[in-house]
């Protein structure tokens, strides 16, 4: 057993012509949870795919707690869990039925007390057929089977999509107050910065099919700063400045949004003639969408 949870290497995926994993290489470590964030296209769906074995890939390795992804036997898909964001279930089976079905199933590992609390944030009754579920109580009771699995990895992509408020704070709270990341690897995929900023330890940004960054979200917060500069005439090309990722007019001021530069920025910006200049810090959702922006941006010139 390796230090990793999925460990993949110059992994390449094609959609016909089209390149959806651009040689990925990604050692991500076990425990956690670890925030998988990227613009439509970015690959995300595309990787989940092949760790779990549904996808081959077309050249390239990946490994899922240590074993070559595209040989998993029942054993080792066991020891993985998987919720998506469409919560699929047989929709004619009442509750009491699927939990049994999953109990007899993961029998060795089967955890009750886990699957209990989880679902004690969800309005669903045993007797309840699942089609007549709400979304919000399919994605608590798909959540609960998951974690009462007692899974090494969980992959969860997209799992609040389509909630409403009451519904995605409920999946949350239950997710964060289990403390399942104590016991599993996370794998949370999500456009919301707020649920990133929640539960995530780590922050993983892939940009067609590769991998930009990984680290702690607030280690890339302070890597990504923005100025806002007062210049007295026609605001001058700040594009041709070191790390700019995105420039935007706002009632008289240019902000400009940068990623790993210091304090020497705000004087090559008053070189090019800006009055006043401060530096701001950036919450996590316009940092993140800065950076994703000008990388999509970088997409469409390229072509």
């Amino acid at each position: 057993m390796n230090d990793y949870a999925i460990d993949t290497d110059k992994l390449c995926l094609y959609y016909k012509r089209k390149l959806a994993l651009d040689h990925l290489t990604l050692k991500l470590p076990r425990g956690g949870i670890h925030a998988f964030v990227g613009a439509n296209g970015a690959g995300k769906s595309s990787l989940f795919r092949v760790l779990l074995g549904f996808e081959a890939a077309s050249s390239g390795q990946a490994r899922v707690l240590g074993h070559d992804s595209a040989q998993l036997t029942p054993a080792l898909r066991g020891r993985i869990g998987f919720v998506n964001e469409e919560h699929t279930m047989p929709t004619w089976m009442r509750v009491r039925d699927l939990t049994r079905m999953q109990q007899h199933q993961y029998a060795a590992q089967w955890n009750q007390g886990r699957y209990d609390e989880v679902l004690r944030h969800f309005n669903v009754l045993p007797e309840q057929q699942v089609g007549q579920l709400s979304r919000g109580e399919r994605a608590g009771l798909n959540l609960a089977l998951a974690l009462a699995q007692s899974p090494e990895l969980l992959i969860l992509d997209e799992p609040t999509l389509g909630l409403d408020v009451v519904a995605k704070r409920a999946f949350l709270e239950a997710l964060l107050l289990t403390n399942a990341a104590d016991d599993s690897t996370i794998v949370y995929c999500s456009h919301q910065m707020d649920e990133i900023e929640r539960v995530a330890d780590n922050l993983v940004i892939l940009e067609r099919g590769a991998l930009r960054y990984m680290n702690g979200p607030a280690d890339f917060c302070e890597r990504v700063q923005l100025w806002v500069a007062e210049f007295p005439f026609k605001a001058p090309d700040v594009w041709q400045l070191p790390g700019v990722l995105q420039v935007q007019p706002i009632e008289g001021l240019t902000h400009i949004v940068v990623f790993d530069q210091d304090d020497t920025f705000g004087a090559r910006v008053k070189l090019l003639g800006a009055r006043t200049v401060h530096c701001m810090p950036l919450g996590l959702d316009r940092a993140v969408n800065a950076f994703l922006a000008h990388g999509h941006a970088g997409a469409r010139r390229a072509a």
